[in-house]
């Protein structure tokens, strides 16, 4: 699979000071990226750089095999579509009117104004002056803007932010939707744990303007350390019987912690300590979520 961002050594500084350090971003073709970090981790400083609006300190930025640069950039930003922070608007103007303007400036087909406004489900509200919109509907209406030029990346910053919990479910659906019904790649950052869980097929984890973390979700999840926690009357002895027994075990926190274990297995440990009058209380099977990982691969320095 092709990647349609690569940067490598990408760097920012400002005042003296690195925000982005050596960055080495790779985003697969077809993939929702999510870009997930802690608030001030460098996660927009990164995609106003690949964005062509802000300047990197060192580095290099390719996207769609091209070097960002002067002479590329706007080039390249044609098959761009972004929305980084709040979206702009004329709330005096109707959703339409905003697109159909949008729509001149890139001097794209009219048609492709209610296509976008299909895609993020705002046809009924169109003819709505936009200062009357909601939060949410105002989200929806920026994302249509990004859509309008159909481009074959879309960068989206924190896009679900001040959200509520509809909101963020509806916005989250349309993100999942773009690459199977029109190929787009999706760059999408957050601090919502649980977000990038639910779209991301990739993910890239920065912390203090370093990428700590980079793979496939599923590979972030085989990080969760599977294991089963044990409680027993006498956790002395049960350790003593388990590990007599080969049973690998350490205690923590007033729990016997056991590796996965196939069911016959668990019946026997339990068989073990019930035959020596050691009473077993509980036994839960237990995997880190997300959070936890996050948490571990950014030390704790994330603002949740």
């Amino acid at each position: 699979m092709a990647n349609l961002i690569e940067t490598k050594g990408l760097c920012k500084s400002y005042g003296g000071t690195l925000r982005v350090k050596d960055l080495h971003m790779a985003v697969p073709e077809g993939s929702i990226y999510g870009f997930l970090g802690p608030n001030g981790a460098g996660k927009s400083t990164t995609l106003k750089m690949i964005l062509g609006l802000a300047h990197p300190t060192g580095g290099e930025i390719d996207v769609f095999g091209k070097r960002m640069n002067e002479k590329n950039r706007l080039d390249i930003l044609q098959h761009i579509g972004s929305l980084i922070e709040s979206p702009s608007y004329y709330g005096h103007l109707t959703g339409e009117e905003n697109l159909k303007i949008l729509q001149t400036l890139r001097n794209v087909p009219e048609d492709n104004i209610r296509e976008a406004l299909d895609i993020v489900r705002l046809t009924s509200q169109k003819d709505k002056k936009v200062a009357h919109y909601s939060l949410g509907m105002k989200q929806r209406l920026g994302l249509a803007a990004a859509l309008l030029a159909h481009p074959r990346l879309l960068i989206l910053d924190e896009p679900t932010n001040g959200l509520d919990p509809a909101g963020i479910q509806e916005m989250r659906e349309l993100i999942c939707d773009l690459p199977r019904r029109f190929g787009m790649t999706v760059v999408v950052s957050s601090h919502l744990l649980s977000e990038i869980d639910q779209m991301a097929t990739h993910v890239g984890v920065i912390a203090d303007g370093a990428l700590v973390y980079q793979n496939t979700i599923e590979r972030l999840h085989e990080k969760s350390e599977h294991h089963l926690a044990m409680r027993t009357l006498n956790n002395a002895m049960a350790q003593s019987i388990l590990t007599h027994h080969g049973v690998a075990n350490e205690v923590r926190d007033g729990e016997i912690i056991l590796p996965p274990l196939e069911d016959a297995k668990i019946a026997q440990c339990v068989t073990l300590l019930a035959d020596s009058s050691i009473g077993v209380t509980r036994i839960e099977e237990r995997r880190k979520n997300l959070e936890d990982i996050f948490l571990e691969l950014t030390e704790g320095a994330a603002s949740l």
